[in-house]
């Protein structure tokens, strides 16, 4: 009752004040009691809240007053100028895949699957569990949890004839923070890196932050062409490519045995590295192919795999599997730059992917995949025949999809959020100029009922940017 009673008084005080002057003096605390129905105690609450909220101010002895909002002048930050220098070049803009969106809009444009993919109540419960254990209260050292790390080096190394061992893993909040570890490492402020086109607009941002020259080379849902990749190499110097080979993002492909092993021996013939990002490796449709770095006895691949996106948004943990000097550097580097993953973080990933719920939500996810993938196709072959699916995702969360010579994709993008669906324009994957318009369409989402509604807006958007 005091409780209710007080929620009330707040928020008849709070209507009172916002018709009340600065300075204007509230009524006493008897009046209040009896105006209210409510014992002083209560009305002492609803003080003490509205104070707490910057509403009233109360002088002892003399009564409580609608609070004078303070004087405030605008800061004054020209001292920055000098201190700061010439303006540091701004890296290419976030696509929609990482903007908020309308309340009620149609989510086509993230980057992440929905909560119902997602092992939410496992989860839940080994945070709770790892809430209780020693790593609430210590650091973890700076390379992880060994035996987080052992679990990376053993899903990497599963089947291999040279295994990797659990010091090969680093652990890291995230493979998108550890991108910019592994370019300074292998790359260097300044250098040269190969990269797919199109590739991951976050591999592109983690790049352009160390002034790296990309050289694009041009690929398919099986990948780029070695020839092209030996050529870029030569023509570059440089010692270093970044790649996708299962489950590409954006384009959805995987590369062959063959094709991984041709690219692994142009990179052997140049004494370069394949950097080697399997976010997707648990969004198989169908298979997912090994690793290239199961096999790789010579520290040739830096592997790069994440959790985040299979567990939990909250759960920022991934690792970076490298051998030799390769990996001494790269742990360096994670040092100076954050000395250390949560253990709490850690500790709570490796409860997950070591039960037994975790193994049986992995089982189910491909069918739940499968469903939403198809019914998005089916959707775009329904209600959009003006635009073209780059290709049949084998795995990962979206769909390539290639819009009709003349229509601008941001453009389409933004016409589309304005009539309630939400896309991302397909520029941002481009570390060259688009060799189309593209957008990227995300199947994992929430509502995927809605796919149909979403296809017809989007082709209704198509035929007005055609028609003009």
């Amino acid at each position: 009752m005091n409780e209710s009673s007080t929620d009330r008084i707040v928020a008849g005080l709070r209507a009172w004040i916002a018709q009340s002057a600065p300075g204007t003096r509230l009524p006493s605390s008897r009046a209040l009691a009896a105006e209210y129905g409510a014992s002083p105690v209560t009305v002492q609450r609803a003080m003490h809240t509205l104070t707490g909220l910057g509403l009233i101010d109360t002088k002892p002895g003399v009564g409580t007053f609608v609070r004078r909002p303070p004087v405030t002048h605008p800061a004054d930050y020209s001292w920055q100028t000098g201190a700061l220098g010439p303006a540091i070049p701004a890296p290419q803009a976030l696509p929609e895949s990482q903007r908020d969106v309308v309340p009620g809009s149609i989510e086509l444009h993230s980057g992440y699957p929905c909560p119902a993919l997602l092992p939410g109540p496992i989860v839940q419960a080994a945070s709770v569990r790892a809430a209780r254990t020693h790593h609430a209260l210590t650091r973890a050292p700076a390379a992880g949890v060994p035996e987080l790390q052992a679990w990376f080096a053993a899903e990497v190394s599963a089947g291999s004839a040279a295994p990797h061992a659990a010091r090969d893993a680093i652990i890291v909040p995230g493979t998108q923070n550890a991108l910019g570890s592994v370019f300074r490492a292998l790359v260097g402020q300044g250098g040269a890196l190969v990269i797919e086109s199109p590739s991951y607009w976050g591999a592109l941002l983690a790049a352009a932050q160390l002034g790296i020259t990309l050289v694009p080379i041009a690929t398919t849902p099986a990948g780029p062409d070695p020839a092209e990749l030996d050529r870029a190499l030569r023509d570059s110097g440089a010692r270093a490519f970044y790649a996708q080979p299962t489950f590409a993002n954006p384009l959805g492909g995987s590369w062959s045995p063959e094709r991984g092993r041709a690219i692994l021996a142009t990179l052997r013939e140049h004494g370069a590295f394949l950097i080697e990002d399997d976010w997707a490796r648990d969004f198989a449709i169908d298979h997912a192919p090994a690793p290239l770095a199961r096999d790789d006895a010579e520290g040739r691949v830096v592997y790069v795999r994440s959790l985040t996106k299979s567990l939990s948004p909250a759960i920022r943990i991934g690792a970076v599997v490298a051998r030799g000097p390769a990996r001494d550097r790269i742990l360096a580097d994670r040092a100076a730059d954050s000395m250390y993953v949560s253990p709490l973080l850690q500790a709570t990933a490796l409860d997950v992917v070591t039960s037994s719920g975790w193994r049986s939500h992995l089982r189910s996810l491909p069918e739940q995949l499968r469903g939403r993938r198809d019914l998005l196709l089916a959707s775009l072959a329904k209600h959009t025949p003006s635009a073209h699916v780059a290709a049949l995702p084998q795995g990962g969360l979206n769909v390539w999809l290639r819009l009709p010579d003349g229509v601008d994709a941001r453009a389409t993008a933004r016409a589309c959020a304005s009539s309630g669906v939400a896309l991302a324009a397909g520029d941002a994957w481009f570390p060259t100029e688009p060799s189309g318009p593209y957008l990227r369409l995300n199947f994992a989402g929430p509502e995927p009922e809605r796919f149909p509604e979403a296809a017809a807006i989007l082709e209704g958007v198509l035929q007005d940017q055609l028609r003009g």
